[in-house]
């Protein structure tokens, strides 16, 4: 599910998420164990594939993106009404966050790929057969980014292909963490993701890569991905840079600006209000290394 949806539904509970499997093994996480004659059947944190799946549903919108990237897209035959990247996306009514087992089991699939929010779909996948692999929605580093990327890899037959998406997006981050400008001083930023003030901490993606770029979260928890904040919090905090990736919902720039007090923070002071796209800002997939690229090149040539 996307990023922005969890912190979402954590603005009503903060939820700890965590993957897991149709059936226990003694496979360790992120770990695949073979047949001896083959690639299949496979075995991935404890859900087993006995055939290379040709009927995938994803409800995950950043299982999508990934299982498009290593080349499984024409194993793909619906994904939840989120999943709007890329453009050929068999994109339905499916839900990810209330799915429907009738709708899901109409499809036919042979692998159903979902994210925490619909685990509860998981018993009723088993009792018709169906593998359901999950993928956590609270990734805290580009580590376990990459190893959901080789997981479905495994899963999907795209053993070649899944490693070679890990090594380009690998080297990708790394030649524009390279080309960051070095600061004696890291810049300090807040990330909305709506305007009750929800933010990203250190211990999420959107941390972990962000420090690449050489910037400072002004979140100071670390317990969780994502946090509420106060308006007098932020402004105290005073931030460099701040980032939107709630432009769907009518806030911009000058809409912050106008907002009591923040006048006076040092990003609006400076115009160094950077909106980024809501989708690639709140999914961990493919396209971190664009919203790297993209961070960097706002914030490169700030003081």
């Amino acid at each position: 599910m996307r990023l922005r949806n969890v912190a979402a539904a954590a603005a009503a509970a903060v939820v700890t998420l965590a993957g897991c499997g149709t059936a226990a093994d003694d496979a360790a996480p992120g770990t695949a164990t073979h047949s001896p004659g083959g690639h299949f059947p496979v075995t991935v944190n404890g859900v087993t594939v006995d055939d290379e799946p040709a009927r995938i549903i994803s409800l995950a919108p950043t299982a999508t993106e990934m299982l498009f990237a290593i080349g499984a897209g024409n194993q793909v035959v619906a994904v939840d009404e989120y999943s709007n990247f890329p453009e050929t996306a068999p994109t339905s009514e499916l839900s990810g966050f209330n799915p429907n087992i009738e709708a899901v089991a109409g499809y036919d699939p042979d692998l159903v790929v979902l994210s925490s929010f619909g685990d509860s779909l998981v018993p009723q996948l088993d009792a018709l057969s169906i593998p359901a692999f999950i993928t956590a929605d609270d990734p805290a580093d580009l580590d376990d980014v990459y190893q959901q990327i080789l997981d479905l890899g495994e899963l999907t037959g795209r053993t070649d292909e899944a490693p070679a998406l890990v090594e380009r997006m690998t080297s990708e981050i790394a030649k524009t963490t390279a080309e960051a400008p070095e600061r004696e001083t890291p810049l300090t930023y807040y990330i909305e993701i709506d305007d009750t003030y929800w933010t990203y901490t250190p211990n999420s993606i959107i941390g972990s890569l962000f420090r690449q770029a050489g910037l400072e979260n002004i979140a100071e928890d670390e317990s969780t991905a994502a946090t509420q904040l106060s308006a007098e919090a932020i402004i105290e905090a005073n931030p460099d840079v701040i980032f939107l990736i709630n432009t769907d919902f009518g806030v911009t720039a000058q809409t912050v600006a106008q907002r009591p007090g923040w006048a006076e923070i040092a990003a609006v002071r400076a115009g160094n209000i950077v909106e980024l796209d809501p989708d690639m800002a709140s999914r961990w997939g493919p396209r971190l290394p664009d919203l790297l690229a993209h961070v960097v090149a706002a914030t490169a040539n700030l003081p």
